[in-house]
């Protein structure tokens, strides 16, 4: 009964969403593990590519010579 309404709920998020509440379901299994033990070798989550997106961001004038650079230029 549990399972089929969380089915519902997760299927009317966004594909960001879901992937959200994976990471966190895969955190809470790996708590339930070993929630007293910290030195034990936890299992190592799935990276992603552009997990940082939006996070990280340069500078317009990155690429331009520095003042203090000048005499030396």
């Amino acid at each position: 009964m549990v399972t089929a309404e969380l089915i519902e709920k997760l299927e009317k998020l966004s594909p960001e969403l879901q992937k959200q509440v994976e990471k966190t379901i895969d955190q809470l299994l790996v708590e339930k593990v070993n929630p007293d033990d910290t030195l034990a070798e936890k299992p190592k989550l799935k990276r992603e590519f552009g997990g940082l997106k939006g996070l990280i961001w340069m500078s317009d004038d990155f690429d331009e010579p520095l003042e203090d650079f000048k005499d030396y230029i």
